[in-house]
């Protein structure tokens, strides 16, 4: 059997790490056939990462997702490894998700606390992900308001408001009963709520404990019609 020259091979291991250069920490795999002597993709797969919630990192977000949508992958990987953050910032990474055409893969590596335990549950049923030393933290959402009695009122108010909202969106999105999330908060005193891996499976939060590998494939295939 024939070897290939020098030349080719190492053509085709700058293929393979051009391809595995996504800069996550997500396990990517580049399975391009040995017959191809070179591949150039048109357009990168989008693996989102996300770290904060706010409106620079809500708006880099939804412009990610709206790319994902011609790219060709068949799932956008969103990895999560954040403390939380704003919570209308949240509101707009979950309109980006609720909106895509492609299904959206959540993936905790390390911590995903406050509005990043949320985002993970937006993750396709089957498709959330989750290392089994990560940690995820529940809470209510906090107001940090101030100024006239009125003022406070009001905004403790629309506080009130989002923090049924957010539990109820985890809910349904773990196939559970509306106030599910509401009552164990409650139980546990309102008090930040930990969670390690196999407990936020049990609560079908998470689906899988592992972090999941993306394989870009680049085959060649003769067909005689």
């Amino acid at each position: 059997m024939a070897t290939a020259s020098v030349s080719e091979e190492e053509e085709l291991e700058e293929v393979i790490r051009n391809l595995t250069q996504t800069g996550y920490a997500v396990n990517f795999i580049a399975d391009v056939s040995n017959h191809i002597k070179a591949v150039e993709l048109k357009v990168d797969p989008i693996i989102i990462r996300v770290n904060k919630f706010d409106e620079e990192s809500a708006k880099e977000f939804t412009d990610l997702m709206s790319r994902a949508q011609n790219t060709g992958q068949s799932v956008i990987p969103v990895v999560i490894d954040s403390y939380g953050g704003q919570v209308y910032s949240l509101m707009a990474m979950i309109g980006a998700i609720k909106a895509s055409r492609i299904p959206v893969a959540t993936i905790v590596e390390g911590k995903a606390m406050s509005c990043g335990a949320l985002l993970f549950s937006f993750g396709a049923e089957g498709k959330r992900y989750m290392d089994a030393d990560a940690t995820l933290m529940i809470h209510d959402v906090a107001s940090g308001s101030f100024g006239k009695v009125e003022e406070i009122k009001s905004d403790a108010k629309e506080v009130d408001r989002l923090n049924k909202k957010v539990y109820e969106m985890m809910a349904r999105n773990c196939g559970k009963p509306s106030d599910y999330f509401l009552k164990l908060v409650h139980e546990r005193g309102h008090a930040d709520w930990y969670l390690d891996a196999q407990e936020a499976k049990g609560h079908n939060i998470a689906n899988e404990l592992r972090v999941p590998t993306l394989t870009c494939k680049v085959e060649l295939t003769y067909t005689l019609d």
